[in-house]
């Protein structure tokens, strides 16, 4: 049964305009390129704080695999990761995996 996994970030004061746009022109780009599906991407309606997307995984050996794909990459050691601790507090995220219900849409 395929999953999804709910990342919610704590962005720093000032930066959600930036991260956004990292997310949307580089990670987000990347990450499917390697095989990732990236369900949503979200930001906090009156809170500058909240950063929140989802991904959909086949089942776990898939996500351990494209986690490989993109972690270990050159590409996001050398230029993503570095940027990363500009833009977030990575201590406050929060990674919950989820699954549908039946009556779901999204299965």
């Amino acid at each position: 049964m395929a999953f999804y996994e709910l990342r919610r970030y704590k962005v720093l004061p000032g930066k959600l305009d930036a991260w956004v746009k990292i997310m949307e022109e580089e990670i987000i780009p990347f990450q499917v390129s390697k095989g990732m599906v990236i369900c949503g991407s979200f930001r906090g309606e009156s809170d500058e704080s909240v950063y929140v997307w989802l991904r959909r995984f086949e089942s776990e050996a898939q996500r351990e695999a494209l986690y490989k794909a993109v972690y270990e990459s050159d590409h996001w050691k050398e230029k993503i990761a570095p940027r990363v601790p500009d833009h977030l507090d990575r201590s406050a995220a929060v990674i919950t995996r989820i699954i549908p219900t039946a009556k779901s849409t999204v299965q």
